[in-house]
């Protein structure tokens, strides 16, 4: 549970620091993050033949909305442990960025067997929270 508090008020951020990919945060909060698109495309490509729905956060760090949803974005990975929820910094791989024509930040990318089935713009957490539960059992 501490480690839960801890990352939503913003710790275990040790291995972004370092520029690895924060899997170990990742698992706390039930959203892993990448910092090297060839991980990001491993973990795209495990998803490809599953139905599990997979809720691509695309945000910046300087970006305040993001900063301000993330709490509630953690949220929703620890309630939908279904679901898979990724991390992208648009600063960071902004290739992937550009493969899914992202514009502005936040933007959550909904995407179920490879395809992407609907996406959020902004920080609309209600919105977001229920097109995850719509798509995360269909």
């Amino acid at each position: 549970m501490g480690s839960v508090l801890s990352n939503m008020l913003g710790g275990g951020e040790g291995a972004a620091a370092t520029g690895e990919d924060d899997s170990s945060s990742g698992d706390h909060s039930g959203v892993t993050k990448f910092h090297s698109a060839a991980r990001w495309q491993l973990h795209f490509n495990s998803l490809k033949d599953s139905n599990q729905l997979l809720v691509i956060d695309f945000a910046a760090s300087w970006c305040g909305p993001c900063r301000f949803i993330e709490p509630a974005v953690n949220a929703m990975a620890a309630k939908f442990t279904d679901v898979s929820f990724a991390k992208i910094d648009v600063d960071e791989l902004p290739e992937v960025s550009q493969e899914f024509g992202v514009q502005a930040m936040p933007t959550f990318v909904l995407v179920k067997r490879g395809k992407e089935v609907d996406r959020v713009v902004g920080a609309k957490q209600d919105e977001l929270e229920k097109k995850v539960s719509k798509y995360r059992s269909a």
